[in-house]
């Protein structure tokens, strides 16, 4: 029997850029089985098929009509150029918003850049964590107050309901979507494949206009770096901090600004990937992945493991691993 590929339905409206676009089918179309299968089906749509303009100087043909959106496991909104001129709360293409009723219920909807705001006027965002391009983060918030805006992620992720920050970030949100579905070895050969970090550091706050940092201020990489190899030990903000030649307070300040995240959230990041990879790749226990992922114990990876990821270890290993795992929740 033949499963089912999960597919993935791209909106997309006139003024569209091309490069949103372009993403979505480079990434998921390079997303295959362990026997070269492809694990997903792609299909652009508009409102109103034939012949989409860009903010280019090239068009691109749509034959596929909103009914697309109807079989739907995934909808992906990409930004158009109206979405760069000032905006009004709730305001929406007729035809867009037609098209949007049309999502089953229980599909995963997405945005890329300021696509956000379509699915913000459409209600799809009411009481959920979204982001979206960085200038735009502050008129988001205004129009929208029911929505938590936080403008110094790359993605957010709340309860099947997507936003990506800038246009590149669109590949950060679609690696994380095809790992979620099947897994880091999956998403990390489509990042080599596109030649990207399968999971960039930090947020889009690392990228807003500052002004340039003076020469003689040194860069947290070096702390980074040292955390990376020592993920399994005790890791104190003092001794990152010397790693970086500077001061508790300014290393906290200097971090953040590059990475986008405070130290201890940043490596905590690194350490519920570090588990995720083992409980992938391993059949080593919970409380083994704990000690070597830095988690020090069971107890503490399950705690983190849910905050990130909504799921026990146990029961991320039997998806990601197709098998019981007799061993994850008991040490043995």
């Amino acid at each position: 029997m033949v499963k089912k590929r999960h597919r993935v339905v791209v909106l997309v409206r006139p003024g569209l850029l091309p490069m949103e676009l372009g993403i979505v089918h480079r990434l998921f179309a390079q997303a295959v089985s362990t026997s070269g299968e492809p694990l997903y089906e792609l299909v652009t749509c508009t409102p109103r098929p034939g012949v989409v303009p860009t903010d280019t100087d090239f068009t691109i043909n749509v034959a596929v009509g909103p009914e697309a959106l109807e079989h739907a496991d995934t909808v992906i909104v990409p930004a158009a150029q109206e979405d760069y001129g000032a905006q009004e709360r709730g305001r929406i293409d007729a035809e867009v918003a037609r098209a949007l009723e049309r999502i089953p219920r229980g599909a995963r909807v997405a945005s890329i850049c300021t696509g956000s705001f379509v699915l913000a006027a459409a209600g799809l965002l009411h009481g959920r964590r979204a982001t979206t391009h960085w200038k735009s983060c502050e008129e988001f918030r205004t129009l929208y107050p029911e929505i938590e805006v936080d403008a110094d992620v790359l993605y957010t992720d709340d309860r099947g309901v997507l936003t990506s920050a800038g246009v590149a970030s669109g590949i950060d949100l679609c690696l994380h979507m095809i790992r979620t579905d099947h897994g880091a070895a999956v998403a990390n050969a489509v990042a080599r494949g596109t030649v990207v970090p399968p999971h960039r550091e930090g947020g889009q706050a690392q990228f807003v206009e500052r002004p340039v940092t003076p020469p003689e201020q040194c860069s947290t990489a070096p702390a980074r770096e040292f955390a990376l190899r020592h993920l399994d030990q005790p890791l104190k903000l003092a001794e990152l901090a010397g790693r970086a030649s500077m001061s508790v307070r300014t290393f906290n300040r200097r971090f953040r600004q590059e990475a986008g995240l405070t130290p201890m959230q940043w490596i905590t990041q690194q350490r519920v990937d570090r588990a995720r990879q083992l409980l992938e790749k391993t059949d080593l226990p919970v409380d083994r992945i704990a000690v070597d992922a830095g988690f020090g114990t069971g107890t503490a990876l399950r705690q983190h493991f849910h905050v990130a990821l909504g799921v026990s270890p146990r029961a991320y290993r039997c998806t990601f691993r197709g098998a019981p795992d007799r061993s994850a929740d008991t040490g043995a």
